[in-house]
């Protein structure tokens, strides 16, 4: 009997040592590990505006298609702009016409200069082919510009991505500067993992990082690109006087700040799908101990 007692204390006790153990563990790997379930996919967007203003009369893009760069998009009535173009063409004809008049008349009179001509009669005229000359660069100038806002016309895509809340139909007034669409850069794709402040330390520029997309898609790899150097002090906003305002009152219970980590993806299958705003678990895979942070 005494030693079955105490076979079950030694039992109970190997028990608790097993669990004090593994409890030891999960708390080492929940505080330090450098790994977090607050990882957001995030991608460059870009906002896709008309440089000339005028009514949208094609739309060769739908809502979410992907589109490489240089494919168009939509295009506005450009009946204004070509004949904005041939007015300053013509205006610009005119123009070197009257620097050639300009030109022959100075000519003539440096022939006669001294005779028939007087020396300031000739000196007006000098001066009446620079300003024809100068009148004429800025016609060619109006060309050019004519030119341009006529090839503005018909936008492009700047990046090669997927469109993004389409705000552009048939028939639209598009202002000038106002952003119609959104293009979602398919080549930006990147992870912000959001880790404790407890965690940082173990974090590398460079360390190995498996991602588990929340979707239940297949795991992806990537690495750390870089680290935020700063996060918004909440407890130091600025006050009437300009001094800083903090709060009088502080919690017993200390939350670790999360610093933003920047993770590219190493490689992207083909039947893998991202959107901006999605989220992973983040799995930083630290290097040896050596390493130093940048």
């Amino acid at each position: 009997m005494p030693q079955l007692t105490w076979v079950r204390m030694a039992l109970t006790l190997s028990l608790m040592l097993l669990a004090g153990l593994l409890g030891h563990q999960l708390w080492q790997r929940s505080m330090y590990a450098p790994w977090t379930r607050d990882g957001r996919v995030q991608a460059d967007v870009v906002h896709v505006a008309t440089d000339v203003a005028g009514l949208v009369d094609l739309v060769f893009v739908h809502d979410n298609q992907f589109v490489r760069h240089g494919d168009r998009l939509f295009h506005i009535d450009d009946r204004r702009y070509r004949l904005a173009l041939q007015r300053a063409r013509a205006s610009l004809a005119e123009r070197q016409a009257d620097l050639r008049q300009k030109r022959v008349q100075a000519s003539r009179r440096a022939e006669l200069a001294g005779n028939v001509v007087s020396a300031e009669n000739a000196s007006d005229a000098v001066s009446a082919v620079d300003t024809a000359l100068a009148r004429r660069d800025a016609a060619v100038a109006a060309v050019a510009l004519a030119q341009f806002n006529l090839k503005r016309t018909t936008v492009y895509a700047p990046v090669t991505g997927y469109v993004s809340n389409l705000k552009v139909h048939r028939g639209d007034y598009a202002q000038a500067g106002q952003a119609l669409l959104a293009l979602i850069d398919s080549h930006s794709f990147a992870v912000y993992g959001y880790f404790e402040e407890t965690k940082i330390h173990r974090i590398h520029v460079g360390d190995a990082v498996t991602l588990h997309l929340m979707s239940g898609d297949p795991d992806l790899s990537g690495h750390v690109e870089s680290i935020a150097r700063g996060i918004t002090d909440r407890d130091n906003s600025q006050g009437q006087e300009l001094l800083a305002n903090v709060n009088p009152t502080f919690s017993w219970v200390r939350l670790a700040q999360r610093i933003p980590v920047r993770v590219l993806i190493d490689h992207l299958p083909e039947t893998s799908f991202l959107a901006a705003g999605m989220t992973c678990t983040v799995i930083v895979h630290p290097r040896q101990a050596s390493s130093r942070r940048p």
